[in-house]
């Protein structure tokens, strides 16, 4: 276990803030990837981006795993990365950058709430606490839209929910890997688990669209392409890679801390995007931001 005076380092701080940065513009470059790709098209080729820069680590691995492995692993690869990549993908359609961003910021307590439903796990007064401030949160965010008032059947953005969705895949995902797989290192789940979806993620991609056509024919496909690229290999598999090495050298609580930071992250990109945001936004991205906080931290410890 990390001490304090490892967790703050310079080496420490300075991975957190990449791995902010990293996450924090995914959105950002998805909204890039949709001026060509349909939502399909940029979430399947987000996973081969991903998975083909990881076969390196994940090939090795392969024949070592029991069947029994490779079934949870598959179950990993869809949930914690497949489903959610054409998730967000969609949302962003209708949503932005930055609102998605601030979304995303709830994923630290659907884990809460999906081992507690799921996985038996317990779940204390100060998560439920801090899901209901959020949820009022997100009840503010998914009635505005477009500028109509809150409270407006006419301003519900339905396309919230399949952020909230994205978030839940992630919440059973992250309570697979605590509960089985024990044996493996994160990294090595991670590669693999893309490794999994890729022949889907590829057949998809080819039979299933126009992904090629667009590369060939349209005008700023292959701008786009190095967008979904980026967002690929450096907000997925990069960045996994690095936020593993931060719990390492630190602490999970310490790492966790990022949730904090890309919503700071993805708000900037859309305001210098041009991204028209209302008070009523920032009312509930304080109360999501707020509510994630205070289900997750942490009690001080009473040294004797």
């Amino acid at each position: 276990m990390a001490n304090a005076n490892s967790e703050n380092s310079l080496t420490n701080w300075t991975y957190l803030l990449i791995l902010a940065l990293i996450w924090g513009s995914s959105f950002i470059l998805i909204k890039r990837g949709l001026v060509i790709f349909s939502p399909g098209e940029l979430g399947a080729y987000r996973i081969v981006a991903a998975a083909t820069f990881l076969l390196p680590l994940s090939l090795p691995k392969v024949k070592k795993l029991t069947s029994i492995q490779i079934q949870n692993l598959i179950l990993v690869g869809l949930v914690g990365s497949f489903i959610p990549a054409f998730l967000f993908a969609k949302a962003q359609t209708q949503l932005s950058s930055s609102l998605t961003g601030v979304l995303n910021a709830l994923t630290p307590l659907f884990v809460v709430l999906v081992g507690w439903i799921f996985f038996g796990s317990k779940i204390t007064r100060q998560n439920a606490f801090g899901l209901a401030i959020a949820f009022l949160g997100v009840s503010v965010l998914v009635l505005v839209k477009d500028g109509v008032n809150i409270g407006s059947l006419q301003g519900f953005n339905a396309y919230a929910l399949f952020v909230i969705l994205a978030c839940t895949c992630y919440g059973f995902n992250l309570n697979l890997i605590k509960y089985r797989f024990v044996e493996l290192k994160p990294v090595e789940i991670t590669a693999i688990s893309l490794l999994m979806v890729l022949p889907l993620a590829l057949i998809y991609l080819m039979a299933g669209t126009q992904f090629a056509y667009k590369l060939a024919n349209v005008p700023g496909a292959w701008q786009a392409f190095g967008y979904v690229s980026l967002l690929g290999i450096l907000g997925t598999a990069l960045a996994l890679i690095l936020f593993n090495m931060l719990v390492k050298t630190a602490s999970p609580i310490f790492a966790s801390s990022v949730t904090y930071l890309i919503p700071i992250v993805a708000i900037l990109w859309g305001v210098w995007d041009g991204e028209v945001l209302l008070w009523s936004h920032y009312l509930g991205f304080a109360a999501v931001i707020f509510g994630v906080w205070v289900g997750n931290r942490k009690k001080p410890t009473i040294k004797s």
